[in-house]
């Protein structure tokens, strides 16, 4: 094993259990780390409940209103109410039906994709901003990935920088 595999070996074993921002219960959170907010909604759509109240359709259908969700994000198994909680429109629920607010998605998204949450929360995926020895913000999944349609459009990639050698004066 290389030194790099070695040490980031140990960085991803001594990683916390406590999430960026958050703390367990009864612990207060860390000082300087703070998280990011979730992206602003479309303009209109939030709250939800606003909108969906009353009886819940459960039935899986393609939807009517919201033309501009396309969902790409394993569409032959998933569906609107397998994240979105029917009984409070306004937040996400976890697998074992536990409630979650918009504001700790990435506990949602980390349900399934478990590598790239570990990798999130010691810095490896995602994007962080601020000092290394103070505050620092945490993005979510979803300041990122559009949680319908998660995968980067393909881009056309650059050509590499210029050698110093290579740049006329």
């Amino acid at each position: 094993m290389t030194p790099l595999l070695f040490v980031a070996s140990l960085v991803i074993a001594a990683a916390p259990e406590p999430l960026p921002g958050r703390a367990p219960r009864g612990h207060s959170v860390v000082p300087g780390e703070i998280q990011a907010e979730p992206p602003v909604f479309t303009p209109g759509l939030f709250p939800c409940s606003q909108c969906h109240s009353g009886p819940v359709d459960r039935t899986r259908r393609e939807l009517a209103f919201h033309e501009e969700v396309k969902l790409e994000h394993d569409a032959e198994h998933r569906w609107c109410l397998d994240c979105h909680s029917a009984e409070d429109r306004d937040r996400l629920h976890l697998s074992s039906g536990e409630p979650l607010s918009f504001a700790d998605s990435h506990r949602l998204c980390g349900q399934c994709h478990g590598d790239k949450h570990r990798d999130w929360r010691i810095g490896i995926h995602g994007k962080r901003t601020g000092a290394w020895d103070g505050q620092k913000t945490y993005f979510l999944c979803v300041n990122c990935h559009d949680p319908h349609s998660p995968r980067f459009k393909a881009i056309r990639p650059e050509p590499r920088p210029l050698r110093p050698e290579e740049m006329r004066r």
